[in-house]
């Protein structure tokens, strides 16, 4: 198997390296791996695009490039530039941090995946939950290292439709637990924290001019109970189908009703 790894965290997050080592295992003795990440962190950037300016490449080692943009921008670069082939499975990730909820909406890691399902290639997001239990460990992501090989297997089996105009991808989030306190694995729909929302703080520098920190939400506040970040923090991996397609498919009707 041929893969294509990526993440928003950038080239030389541990998250990467750990993702590394599942890809390995995943694509076989045979197999190939390819690393094309960005050249810095690009947390946050969803699935934007360097449509306006062009993305540098810099060749690190074999079948390692950093890019200097988002993740989808490597997606693109690994799979229309660098890569001789296109690749059986894109894995964007592991992030430092859940990707669960409303932070989905925000994701870089989930762009990248989004990228890859786009240009038809089966495609899944992998983001590691922090919390007290893990976040102080020497290696936070034990649970993801653990687990991560066997989670792609079953999404394999799985299967990713391909007739359809917007693909499957998915998202999967490891729960912020050491990796033997790992409770399974269960199919999750995106849910919602509520009250949790990104917020904005206002700074003064020194020379009086005004910036912003842009501000996260509590994430230790659960969704509805099944939802992926409640399951996160009972302990469980979360997978969940998604797909690019943001229609409100249950508001059509309504709509259409009123327009008529």
């Amino acid at each position: 198997m041929r893969i294509l790894i990526t993440n928003d965290d950038g080239i030389n997050a541990p998250g990467l390296e750990t993702l590394h080592a599942i890809a390995m295992e995943i694509a076989g003795p045979q197999g190939e791996v390819w690393t094309v990440a960005p050249a810095f962190e690009q947390s946050g950037v969803a699935h934007c695009i360097n449509y306006t300016k062009p993305t540098m490449i810099s060749e690190l080692g074999e079948r390692r490039f950093a890019a200097e943009g988002s993740p989808a921008d490597c997606v693109l670069a690994g799979i229309n530039d660098l890569m001789p082939h296109r690749p059986d499975l894109v894995l964007s990730g592991i992030n430092r941090g859940n990707n669960s909820a409303e932070n989905t909406l925000y994701s870089g890691t989930l762009g990248g995946a989004m990228e890859g399902a786009l240009q038809g290639v089966p495609a899944i997001g992998l983001s590691q939950y922090y919390g007290p239990e893990n976040r102080d460990e020497d290696d936070p992501f034990e649970a993801s290292a653990k687990h991560g090989t066997a989670v792609i297997r079953a999404i394999l089996d799985a299967g990713f439709e391909e007739d359809t105009p917007y693909p499957l991808f998915y998202n999967v989030n490891f729960p912020p637990v050491p990796a033997a306190d790992v409770k399974g694995i269960k199919a999750a729909p995106q849910g919602r924290r509520p009250g949790v929302h990104f917020g904005a703080e206002r700074f003064t520098s020194p020379s009086g001019r005004h910036y912003l920190w842009i501000k996260g939400g509590d994430q230790r506040v659960r969704t509805a109970p099944e939802a992926d970040a409640a399951l996160n923090l009972d302990g469980f991996i979360s997978v969940t189908p998604m797909r690019a397609d943001l229609t409100a498919h249950d508001a059509l009707a309504k709509l259409e009703a009123v327009l008529r």
